[in-house]
């Protein structure tokens, strides 16, 4: 019987206090393959969480190309390699032809901090906006972005933020254009102040699915104004897709070609390695060498061998088993389970997403869309209970988070669905 209470005291004595965990009794995992994972108790679990393992948990493919690699070469980039340039020459294929070099680094934060630090060189201003609820990763220049854990010493005076876009609840309290138009005014707003300061404006950054945000539905070509001003305003559009990239929409590979943009930078992380840490900046070649000549950049393993074969895997699966076909497919049979369950239980108030990225907002009323952030809680450990985890996630911190590894099959979303019928049944 596995003992949570001694692993949750030795991490508090040897990696410090506040580390974080899922659910009220965390779960200690052992072992994974492909949507599935098991505890030290040997209790199986159906993960409709996970992005990390994009393509399945342990996917062999993926850990075949690791050992193989691993056991051949694994060294840093001021060494000549082709692993790195069939790589980034097969990633930025899929996308739109402007965005043609890149940058592999290890992770999403770092990614980020590259693509503020680009824009930075571009335009010579230091002023960024993001969204009042967002998320971009754990360097000290990203975490100027975060309004949840302001930074030690306050922000540095650089940064301005635009509400987060709410389709259930739409600035300005109409939905449509002039819900886009309300976002826009915002957006030129925080552009004004930021040229009015000592930073000026260098860069909206944003995820264009808006996934910490709540995964709101928007209006079609709700960031089109946007785009349209920050080119105008002589910024840096960045796009944030370690959540919504790599085909997870089910409508297209990328976050930023479903909102229906061309960014100027795009950041990637997570789901790039199945697990293995590698992240990446995809820009144009002008960019990227902009920042290049501004700034004295080298990762020692960002882009090395080993990463870059299982990132080729990566693809090599998603194209194989035609795996954006199937998120969009099975998300879609989720989305109607979801709201077939609506129809049952009036706690869900909205029911929205794309793809393998999808999930309900609980409200304690419709008329009124009182958020239910404490029942969202209880929910997702009770799925828990039930061996399905899941999370939750939004502004009022009351939507419930799906967002399974790619190979989430209807017979996955029948069983997901079926509990969650009867946890909100037994609430």
């Amino acid at each position: 019987m596995s003992d949570n209470g001694a692993l949750l005291a030795r991490r508090e004595k040897l990696l410090g206090r506040n580390m974080s965990t899922f659910y009220n009794d965390p779960v200690h995992l052992v072992k994974g393959e492909g949507v599935w994972v098991w505890d030290a108790d040997g209790r199986k679990y159906l993960d409709c969480y996970n992005n990390v393992p994009h393509v399945g948990h342990c996917h062999p493919r993926v850990v075949e190309a690791i050992c193989r690699q691993a056991s051949t070469l694994n060294t840093h980039t001021r060494y000549l390699h082709e692993g790195i340039l069939d790589y980034v020459e097969r990633l930025t294929a899929t996308f739109d032809p402007s965005l043609d070099t890149a940058i592999l680094t290890c992770t999403g934060s770092e990614a980020n901090d590259i693509a503020l630090r680009m824009a930075q060189a571009v335009t010579g201003n230091t002023g960024v906006i993001a969204t009042d609820h967002t998320y971009h990763g754990n360097t000290a220049a990203v975490s100027q972005l975060s309004t949840r854990m302001p930074p030690v010493g306050g922000y540095g005076g650089h940064v301005r933020h635009v509400p987060a876009p709410d389709g259930y609840r739409p600035l300005g309290g109409i939905p449509g254009e002039a819900f886009t138009d309300a976002w826009a005014a915002a957006l030129e707003e925080a552009i004004t102040s930021l040229k009015a300061s000592p930073f000026g404006f260098s860069a909206l950054i944003i995820d264009p699915f808006f996934a910490n945000e709540g995964f709101p539905d928007l209006p079609v070509g709700f960031l089109n104004k946007a785009a349209e001003i920050v080119k105008r305003e002589g910024g840096l559009m960045i796009a944030d897709e370690v959540q919504p990239g790599f085909g997870r929409t089910g409508t297209h590979m990328w976050g930023h070609q479903r909102a229906g943009i061309v960014p100027d930078v795009v950041t990637l992380g997570k789901p790039m390695g199945n697990g293995h840490p590698i992240g990446g900046v995809v820009a144009n070649s002008e960019t990227l060498n902009a920042f290049r000549k501004a700034f004295r950049y080298f990762n020692t393993f960002g882009g090395n061998p080993v990463s870059c074969a299982a990132a080729m895997a990566v693809l090599d699966v998603l194209e194989d088993e035609k795996l954006q076909e199937n998120a969009r497919d099975v998300g879609a049979y989720a989305v109607g389970g979801l709201a077939h369950l609506a129809g049952k239980h009036a706690i869900i108030g909205n029911v929205r997403g794309s793809g393998l990225f999808f999930g309900a907002e609980l409200v304690l009323d419709r008329a009124e869309k009182t958020p239910a952030a404490d029942i969202a809680t209880r929910v997702i450990n009770e799925m828990r209970e039930r061996g399905v985890l899941m999370g939750k996630l939004g502004v009022k911190q009351n939507a419930t988070k799906i967002r399974p590894p790619m190979p989430f099959t209807k017979v996955n979303a029948d069983f997901m669905l079926s509990t969650l019928d009867d946890v909100l049944s037994g609430l």
